[in-house]
């Protein structure tokens, strides 16, 4: 019988370790193709190419999303305390008009990518995506400092900047 309880806390361990908080992106989610406010597709990899040296929060939003709103100001607040990250949104709006047209209504501002696979694409599954808003922060070498944050307000996204 003990033999039996310790085989079971040592799966339970090794569950823990496998479901560890990543800090590179996969290659699948370096890949996936979005596309830029000017028509573009970009990859993410593409991305963070361009940013390289920067700290990055990536925010994924969508304009008809009420949590995503609900949380503009707070990701503005972050944008003047901060002034040296630079802001990543990638929307999950259901088209790129609605897209572009919720950027200009609540007043984005930042770098704008449409997320053109959606919830269940390889950046979405890599990133385990289940809950918009979703706020990650990335270093300048392109490594994930935060992985997952809902609320643009997370004492987490603050002490990492």
């Amino acid at each position: 019988m003990k033999v039996k309880y310790i085989a079971i806390l040592l799966i339970s361990i090794l569950n823990c370790n496998a479901q560890e908080t990543p800090t590179q992106f996969s290659k699948a989610a370096l890949n996936d193709a979005f596309v830029t406010l000017e028509g573009k597709t970009i990859t993410f990899s593409e991305i963070l190419e361009e940013n390289k040296g920067k700290t990055l929060v990536v925010d994924v939003w969508a304009s008809w999303c009420k949590d995503c709103i609900g949380g503009m100001p707070m990701v503005k607040d972050l944008q003047k305390a901060y002034k040296n990250t630079t802001y990543v949104f990638l929307s999950l709006d259901k088209t790129e008009d609605a897209w572009k047209k919720g950027i200009k209504k609540y007043g984005v501002q930042g770098q704008h990518y449409f997320m053109q696979s959606g919830w269940k694409g390889p950046f979405g599954e890599f990133i385990q995506l289940d809950w918009i808003p979703r706020y990650m922060v990335i270093a300048p070498n392109g490594s994930i400092k935060l992985f997952k944050a809902i609320e643009a307000d997370d004492k987490k996204i603050k002490e990492i900047l």
